[in-house]
């Protein structure tokens, strides 16, 4: 209860506005995607033509490859979430010496080692949530695998015993939801330099979060990479 005390107003209206900005964006993201499609839901449609030519090959070591280089983003990720998370509980350790060196910065503003523990705090918190993230796209992709080696011959799909397309959208819809939750993950990335910006002052922490989600808007729905794949 001290901490709610020892906050600022200001501060408390900045750490709504951040989480307003994060869950909002991804609710704008989810709704506003239906009507023009984000990068992500472009890449769905790759997804499908991919495994659709799958059902035609055989055998598919192409396919499994392409899943492994996948799941290796997720992987890599995860690890090196585990190793920030471990040097942020390092930090809070050695507070008083890390406060002293953000209250050296010309334009910081001085804060409580109680509020700096606190700041602290909710990066890790957002960390372990892109960790969860991270993990669970991961073993999405196992997912993957598994329905990519269950694939049937190409020659029962011709001979009819199998539908190739109900085979290509599961698999595909597999793809695209471990890919939905990287991009889960990598958000938290993207805020938590939002949340960087809070150590330096109140008003940083809110510019920071907005330009954040102007960054997400143009990466997901406005950027030159967009462009190209709707072509």
């Amino acid at each position: 209860m001290k901490i709610f005390a020892l906050l600022p107003w200001s501060d408390w209206l900045a750490i709504a506005w951040f989480f307003s900005g994060w869950i909002g964006y991804a609710w704008f993201a989810w709704h506003y995607g239906v009507k023009r499609p984000s990068l992500l839901q472009t890449t769905n449609r790759y997804r499908h033509y991919w495994l659709l030519q799958a059902t035609a090959r055989d055998p598919r070591v192409i396919d499994g490859i392409i899943t492994q280089n996948l799941s290796s983003t997720p992987a890599f990720f995860s690890s090196t979430t585990i190793i920030i998370i471990g040097g942020l509980f390092a930090l809070l350790g050695t507070t008083d010496k890390a406060t002293e060196l953000v209250r050296e910065i010309p334009f910081a503003v001085r804060t409580s080692v109680l509020i700096f523990d606190l700041k602290v705090i909710m990066m890790v918190g957002v960390f372990v949530y892109a960790f969860f993230r991270f993990s669970w796209s991961m073993r999405q992709y196992t997912f993957v695998a598994l329905v990519i080696g269950s694939m049937p011959s190409p020659q029962e799909f011709e001979q009819g015993k199998f539908d190739r397309e109900v085979f290509a959208r599961r698999a595909s819809r597999l793809v695209g939801l471990a890919a939905e939750t990287f991009n889960d993950g990598l958000r938290g990335y993207y805020f938590s330099f939002a949340i960087m910006a809070w150590f330096f002052s109140t008003i940083a922490f809110a510019l920071a979060t907005a330009v954040v989600v102007l960054i997400l808007y143009n990466r997901e729905f406005d950027s030159d990479v967009l462009g190209v794949l709707r072509e």
